[in-house]
């Protein structure tokens, strides 16, 4: 498992009380947990999400299918057994990630090595205040 499934089990164990998770909610409590501040429209890869939700079976005995809606948006609901997108599903669902704006696994790499190496500095202050001074400039146009 890579760190965006890593973010995605985080994300579906906390929203688990809930029978119908969208994507746009999922993507919205991982950008949350990993404190990132952009791509606020941001999406997830099928594939990412598959693994993540047969993996929360096998871990932790939850069980979600994923459908995809109209929009080509992903639908994840508690179900008796984990499943992912038929086939027609998939295939709409994977032409349509090619024009989308994802989260990705350099997302929460960046995110991660970020907080890590975050060094509060102290903005030091400019003492002396410099000024350009234009009549300088014409002084030896004579």
């Amino acid at each position: 498992m890579n760190l965006i499934q890593n973010e995605i089990v985080k994300a579906l164990l906390q929203l688990s009380e809930k029978s119908l998770i969208t994507e746009a909610i999922l993507a919205k409590k991982i950008r949350e947990n990993i404190k990132l501040s952009g791509k606020n429209k941001a999406g997830l890869i099928l594939n990412d999400l598959e693994e993540a939700i047969f993996y929360i079976e096998e871990e932790n005995d939850l069980h979600y299918a994923l459908h995809l809606n109209s929009a080509n948006d992903i639908l994840i609901k508690a179900s008796d057994s984990a499943s992912g997108l038929d086939s027609d599903a998939r295939k709409r669902r994977l032409a349509s990630e090619k024009s989308m704006q994802l989260l990705t696994n350099g997302d929460v790499k960046k995110q991660t090595t970020a907080a890590k190496n975050q060094n509060p500095k102290k903005h030091e202050k400019r003492t002396d205040k410099k000024r350009m001074n234009v009549n300088k400039l014409y002084e030896d146009w004579d």
